[in-house]
């Protein structure tokens, strides 16, 4: 059996990212950053031992205090048991295997040791999606992968457990933006380095007729006010903490000590017996 080729191509990756850093267009990232400081606020613990894996180190350097930074490569850079806090920053949507970024996140934790992860998902980017279709199906008569796919946040969720966190929580907050045109949101998009980087993708120059006719159609359908059209982001946040004796957990099958009847101020209902005159 043939081994799948990988999602994403590392070397292109690489590049766009080194690109960006040129040009960064950092709306998203410091929407994603304000909304990590704010819910590390909320766990309201300091962290000593911090480490944040991101592909955009010069955005994320100085998030938390005295973190440290590791690529986001699919070997991570984290010893066994190391550090209390990891976050995963706007990287994992570009993984072969986010549940193996989540298992080694969950094992350098301690005990009691947070993780929390921040990426593009759910509906981001949908109309871009839609209309690069409509457009080269015209063109070209077929598709090719030109936007990364975004995982669904009941799906996300389910990570977290797989990799073995306790209390797990998805979440995800969506954001809209507005462009001139769909021509600017992808120049913003080479400026986030989150530009076509699937192994899958078309390796043929794109004709000027596509992204003219993208244009085109996304204006058509996706116009919100005259002269500006809309882009959704959807930011997806995954917690989790590292699984510790200290934790609440669920109690066992019939350990409770009070009635749900008497909770809720009701008599008990029994069932009866079929043997018993005047059952139905």
């Amino acid at each position: 059996m043939s081994t799948p080729p990988p999602l994403t191509d590392r070397t292109a990756l690489t590049l766009h990212r080194a690109r960006a850093t040129k040009n960064e267009a950092r709306f998203l990232h410091d929407e994603a950053i304000a909304q990590v400081q704010e819910r590390l606020e909320e766990v309201n613990r300091a962290f000593t031992t911090p480490a944040i894996v991101t592909g955009h180190p010069e955005i994320w350097a100085n998030v938390v205090q005295n973190a440290r930074i590791v690529p986001d490569l699919e070997t991570l850079a984290l010893e066994y048991q190391a550090q209390d806090l990891v976050i995963h920053a706007m990287a994992l949507h570009w993984s072969d295997d986010p549940v193996g970024q989540l298992v080694q996140a969950r094992r350098a934790l301690r005990p009691d040791g947070l993780f929390l992860a921040v990426f593009p998902g759910g509906q981001t980017l949908h109309e871009l999606r839609a209309a690069l279709a409509q457009a080269e199906s015209a063109l070209r008569g077929g598709l090719s992968p030109r936007v990364a796919p975004m995982g669904e946040i009941r799906d996300l969720g389910g990570l977290l457990q797989r990799a073995g966190f306790a209390l797990p929580v998805a979440d995800s907050t969506p954001l809209t933006v507005t462009y001139t045109s769909a021509l600017h949101l992808m120049r913003d998009l080479r400026a986030m380095g989150e530009t076509n980087a699937l192994t899958r993708r078309d390796r043929r120059f794109a004709p000027r007729a596509l992204f003219a006719r993208t244009a085109a159609g996304y204006e058509q359908h996706f116009t919100i006010e005259p002269g500006r059209v809309r882009a959704t982001f959807d930011l997806v946040f995954l917690t989790g903490w590292a699984p510790a004796d200290s934790q609440p957990k669920p109690l066992r099958p019939g350990s409770a000590k009070a009635r749900l009847a008497d909770a809720l101020g009701v008599p008990e209902m029994t069932a009866k017996d079929p043997a018993t005159p005047g059952h139905d």
